[in-house]
Order: C-alpha cells, then sequence, then structure tokens
C-alpha cells in the first residue's frame, strides 16, 4: 500500500456555517503474501457508523460516533466530539472486488487481497 495521504472534499461553505472536522484515526497496516490488513481504531463507532468508499484506487474511511448526550457541564475533556476520517491511495496490486471489512469493539479491521497476477508463484521445472 502507497503512503496514506489525509485530504478532504472541497465542499462549499456557506456564510455562518463551520467547516466539518474530523478526527485522524490511529491505523495499524500488515502486509502478507495474500494482501494486507489495515486496522484502524475508531472508539465510540458501530457498524451502523461507518461509511467505506472506494473511488479508483482511492479507499475512504469515516465514521460516525454514536453517543448518549450527558447531561451536565463538562469540567475536564481529552477527545474531541468530531467523527472520523482517513483516507488512503491503494497499490493498484489490490484486487478491489474482494477487499472485505469487519468492526469489532470500535476497531475497523479491512482486508486487502493483492490480485492473482502479483502473488509469488512456484514454476515446475519438468
Amino acid at each position: 500500500m502507497k503512503t496514506a495521504v489525509q485530504r478532504e472534499q472541497p465542499r462549499a461553505v456557506q456564510q455562518n456555517e463551520r467547516p466539518i472536522e474530523y478526527v485522524v484515526p490511529e491505523v495499524n497496516i500488515f502486509e502478507g503474501p495474500d494482501g494486507y490488513v489495515l486496522e484502524a481504531e475508531m472508539p465510540g463507532v458501530n457498524r451502523g457508523g461507518l461509511e467505506i468508499t472506494l473511488e479508483g484506487t482511492e479507499i475512504t474511511l469515516v465514521g460516525h460516533r454514536h453517543r448518549d448526550a450527558i447531561q451536565g457541564r463538562p469540567l475536564f475533556r481529552e477527545s474531541r466530539p468530531a467523527d472520523y476520517r482517513r483516507v488512503f491511495e491503494l497499490d493498484p496490486a489490490i484486487d478491489t472486488s474482494k477487499i472485505t471489512a469487519r468492526m469489532d469493539q470500535g476497531v475497523l479491521v479491512l482486508t486487502l487481497p493483492k490480485s492473482e497476477e502479483v502473488k509469488p508463484r512456484k514454476i515446475k521445472v519438468d
């Protein structure tokens, strides 16, 4: 996989409207002989709050947090209440038709298989 790129999609901002802010989720990326595995940490996001879009070789991950409103005045806050967003440029050798995703306890796991043409193979000698 190529280096990650964080970009915002251009959008018109109306007068007195604030631009959307996102938190960049932390990720781990592993490569195996058959492909890549990407883990993105998105606490507070469930399956229904995920948007994964693929456009060409660019994959966009968006996680919408679902939090119950807590009554009271915040005294201390370390986390931002914004949603998550991250964009990656995929290696052209990835078979995008076979990408799978699963969500487990706030961690999104994407399996990005390599196409058969780029996988190593043994050649039999006669």
